[in-house]
């Protein structure tokens, strides 16, 4: 598999920039996160790790903006000034063993129908270097042009359209990672990202990382000994590494 992912392609959000300021988080009387803080802007990696249950799952969740902290808050910045809730759709690309896609859909119709959820239709947004078919997709072929040519980058080539339902869980785990990168995201969160990937999917793994340091902000939430040797700077959460 030659080429690029394209997540080097034209942004709309430039010099992004993730603040965790002063984080915590509690489950009921459970504390998961105390006073969290760390920054991560495009061109670098931070890796969370830590014991099981020690929060590196409810920490990319609130990188995310998916649930909001007890306390202390997350900061998104582009271009110098702070973003609202209003630009996650174009934002975040998340990867996660929550992620659910839907069995009764090809992979094609997932991409697209999560495309569509963000309000991308892939027309005339982003020219994707490097990447098979990324004339057809500056040219206007839009977002199906995109799917096809993230799902062969990611290992997919030629089970576009057959049902997810059919595929293995490595499998599941590389369309993630197209439904992750379809819209070239400036803040990419992984948490367990190789997580039933065999040594091919796990480079292409180390492939995307080493690609978005080009344009995206990258968090990974690993206990793996290599994919800590990833980061830039490292979280470690619960005391032990």
């Amino acid at each position: 598999m030659a080429g690029s992912l394209g997540l080097c392609g034209q942004q709309p959000y430039t010099d992004f920039e993730l603040s965790l300021e002063q984080v915590s988080h509690s489950f009921g009387k459970r504390r998961v996160l105390t006073s969290v803080s760390a920054a991560v802007r495009a061109g670098q990696v931070m890796v969370v790790t830590g014991p099981n249950g020690s929060g590196k799952s409810t920490l990319i969740k609130i990188a995310a903006r998916l649930i909001r902290p007890a306390s202390g808050r997350v900061v998104w910045r582009a271009g110098g000034r702070e973003l609202g809730m209003d630009a996650a759709k174009g934002v975040v690309g998340l990867v996660s063993p929550e992620l659910t896609l839907y069995d009764e859909l090809t992979a094609i119709e997932n991409l697209l129908f999560f495309a569509r959820v963000r309000g991308w239709s892939g027309h005339g947004l982003v020219r994707w270097r490097g990447l098979a078919g990324a004339e057809d997709v500056a040219a206007g072929g839009g977002a199906r042009a995109r799917a096809r040519a993230i799902l062969e980058q990611v290992g997919l080539e030629g089970r576009g359209d057959d049902l997810v339902g059919t595929y293995s869980s490595g499998m599941k785990q590389r369309l993630k990672y197209a439904f992750a990168l379809m819209h070239s995201p400036a803040l990419l969160l992984l948490d367990e990202p190789t997580a039933n990937l065999d040594e091919a999917g796990t480079e292409i793994v180390r492939r995307i990382i080493a690609e978005a340091r080009g344009s995206a902000c990258v968090v990974v939430a690993t206990n793996e000994p290599e994919e800590v040797t990833w980061g830039d700077a490292v979280i470690r959460l619960g005391g032990v590494a």
